[in-house]
């Protein structure tokens, strides 16, 4: 007792808060000021990483896009009004259908002659395209492009264009064309420190469109001096010279020849306030610890006021960061409304994010459906016919997105995509043999492999090897390997046997234009299909990273 009486003699609070201030601060300020020197390199390896990070989200943001343009000339490359050539009707759907986008349809023969323009009333004299250049590249390479951005002759604005070439005449590619202005919208600094911008440019090395204070107008040549050292698919480029005091991130996007960048100011500001706080802050200390008593007061009121700030800027919709405090119990409160600022502001994130989707699908499941119902309505009947078609079609189609809705649409296993097909015929499941190794499919081939597969088994029950109890199919996908397409295959196979003898049908009709059209142009790939007598012979070799997600 008398050893503690030593060394705590009575005293007044305020001189224990004195001598425990003294002893706590300077270890305290040594400690921190090598904090510091490590927190200068974190902090800058920190926003290395985080800029190559928001750059590439960035680029995922333009890639949907583009991928979505792809998927709209996909279908509008197989409607049956191209196909019969009437380039009238064809321009009066297209421009119906995208009438509420930003985007216009040209249809060009191999010369680039304009044949229509839905920018322009059909029958318009056009002339020959702007771009073409990103014509004759799409031709050449056989595959969707993205082109460089130029100025358009019709609109007068800047534009870009992605292009689907075909081998018909007289339409030899299908483009869809929208303003960079447009595409602009989905180009923000929201997210990025101040000062920073953003910019997407094409293979030449012109800006697209950008965003920020330093941005630039489209078609403006970007640094000369920075693009050959943007090689990789995504990176970090400093240079003190071209960039002083600046960072700039960039990303490929996947599978298209543009880039995306953000660059802006390296701040230090943080750091050099930090150690003039923390040289102020240890003198400031010794002070604090002889008004210890009115110190304490004036922190439980400053503790009071702070959480009660975060409290409002939380109201406000803002993510707050916790404040710090003497007191343990105010700590925890401050770090619990950080984390449900945090936690809402992505609940709301993930609700634009799903909104956003939920419109990109939506606007592709309802072409998809008209491009059905206009295909079936030709070779119906009857009223009845046509409905029961309809449902039919509708209910194989619900299948696979109930199947994405279920996973929030990040892709689901073939074999699920498969099983979930089958269970509307369970009367026919044991004759049929299914084999392969499993892997996950990407959300368009989920829907675009289910209304194949639908097809396939529906015609088998009415009239091919499910129609009998004798009969077998046999359903397998394996990797195949060709010498001139250096790219990994899959080949999928429905074989029939033991049922009714086969016929080839006299007429194509939509369950056929589903299983050899729509399948090879959704996959980029080829389809065999042999009316055998013994049963039914369909072969899709596709692409297959056209099917399996990353």
């Amino acid at each position: 007792m008398k050893i503690v009486a030593l060394f705590f003699p009575k005293a007044s609070i305020g001189t224990y808060l004195v001598a425990m201030a003294v002893a706590i601060a300077l270890p305290i300020f040594a400690f921190v000021a090598l904090l510091l020197l490590q927190l200068e390199d974190n902090q800058r390896s920190t926003l290395k990483r985080e800029t190559a990070q928001d750059a590439l989200a960035l680029s995922r943001i333009i890639d949907r896009q583009l991928q979505d343009m792809a998927t709209t000339l996909r279908l509008l490359s197989s409607s049956p009004e191209l196909e019969n050539g009437d380039l009238a009707s064809f321009h009066e759907r297209t421009e119906t259908a995208l009438r509420n986008n930003s985007l216009y349809v040209l249809a060009v023969d191999h010369t680039g002659n304009q044949l229509l323009n839905t920018r322009r009333p059909f029958g318009t004299p056009l002339g020959q395209m702007a771009n073409i250049a990103s014509l004759d590249a799409a031709m050449k390479s056989g595959r969707i492009e993205a082109s460089d951005v130029f100025r358009g002759r019709t609109s007068g604005d800047w534009v870009y264009n992605v292009t689907l070439p075909r081998a018909d005449d007289p339409v030899a590619a299908l483009i869809i064309t929208q303003d960079a202005g447009d595409l602009g919208k989905l180009v923000t600094t929201q997210g990025l420190a101040p000062g920073w911008s953003a910019a997407v440019i094409d293979q030449s090395g012109h800006v697209v469109v950008a965003a920020g204070p330093a941005a630039l107008e489209p078609g403006t040549p970007f640094d000369p001096r920075i693009l050959p050292a943007l090689s990789f698919s995504r990176g970090v480029f400093e240079d003190k010279t071209i960039l002083p005091h600046m960072l700039l991130g960039y990303a490929q996007i996947p599978g298209w020849s543009w880039k995306t960048v953000i660059w802006g100011p390296v701040a230090q500001a943080s750091i050099l306030s930090t150690w003039r706080f923390l040289i102020i802050g240890g003198v400031a200390l010794v002070l604090v610890a002889v008004l210890a008593a009115y110190a304490v007061a004036r922190q439980v009121r400053t503790t009071i006021r702070d959480i009660a700030d975060m409290a409002k800027r939380m109201g406000d919709g803002h993510i707050v960061s916790p404040v710090e405090t003497s007191v343990i119990e105010a700590n925890q409160v401050a770090i619990a409304l950080s984390n449900a600022s945090f936690d809402r502001s992505q609940t709301e994130d993930r609700l634009r994010f799903v909104m956003h989707e939920l419109v990109h699908r939506t606007k592709n499941l309802l072409t998809l459906a008209q491009a059905m119902m206009r295909q079936l309505a030709k070779q119906a009947d009857s009223v009845e016919t046509f409905q029961a078609a309809v449902a039919d079609r509708l209910e194989g189609l619900g299948r696979s997105i109930e199947l994405l809705t279920s996973e929030q649409w990040g892709g689901v296993s073939l074999r699920r995509v498969v099983d979930i097909h089958l269970q509307a015929f369970p009367q026919s499941r044991e004759q049929i043999e299914i084999t392969g190794e499993d892997f996950v499919l990407k959300p368009d081939a989920v829907q675009n492999l289910g209304l194949a597969l639908h097809e396939l088994v529906t015609n088998s029950v009415k009239y091919g090897a499910l129609s009998v109890p004798q009969g077998r199919v046999r359903f397998e996908w394996r990797d195949v390997r060709e010498e001139d397409k250096p790219d990994a295959l899959l080949r999928f196979t429905w074989e029939e046997r033991g049922g009714p003898p086969v016929i080839e049908p006299s007429r194509t009709g939509f369950g056929t234009t589903v299983i050899k059209a729509h399948a090879a142009a959704a996959f980029r790939g080829r389809v065999e299909i042999d009316f055998r007598p013994e049963g039914l012979l369909w072969v899709l070799t596709a692409q297959r990273n056209t099917l399996e997600r990353d």
